[in-house]
């Protein structure tokens, strides 16, 4: 059996998979007469064709029993996927490299503080929306356009990974 605890999400650690979308320690400029901070591009939307675009959409996610086990993940191969918690809960984030499938052994988990968002980059595999709260709704920029932008990957059963949030 796989046992994998978070971590706390930290731009550095999640490099590899994305952007985490937060305004601790970012450089920002005054905008609107001096009355705004603007903290300038956090994330990149990408789009895998000129005619994509970018949507936003709110995702409203129940929460999982935890311990979970992990049967499935998903990547979308034609464009990025950013989620920001609207209501300031943590929430979960399971990933693994860009590739032809996820390999348990990557795996890495991460717990937000609630004020962090996170953007996949484009081919990541990750884990549907994993709410801490009961319910709770996220802030979701992704694409739209033709073409299969969701494949998912079943583990077989034997895998036995499991995402423990308890450390």
């Amino acid at each position: 059996m796989q046992i994998i605890h978070p971590q706390p999400l930290t731009a550095e650690a999640f490099a590899p998979f994305g952007d985490v979308i937060e305004t601790r320690d970012r450089d920002y400029f005054m905008i609107n007469n001096g009355s705004t901070r603007r903290y300038h591009k956090l994330g990149a939307v990408q789009l895998g064709k000129p005619e994509d675009n970018a949507i936003i959409s709110i995702f409203r996610a129940q929460a999982l029993t935890m311990p979970l086990t992990v049967k499935m993940m998903e990547r979308h191969p034609l464009g990025s996927q950013a989620f920001i918690p609207l209501k300031g809960h943590p929430f979960l984030v399971l990933v693994a490299p860009a590739g032809e499938i996820p390999y348990p052994g990557q795996l890495k988990a991460f717990i937000t503080d609630g004020t962090q968002g996170i953007n996949y980059h484009a081919g990541v595999w990750h884990h549907p929306v994993l709410c801490c709260a009961e319910e709770d709704d996220f802030l979701v920029i992704d694409r739209e356009g033709e073409g299969n932008n969701c494949d998912e990957y079943f583990f077989a059963d034997e895998s036995h990974i499991v995402l423990d949030p308890t450390a």
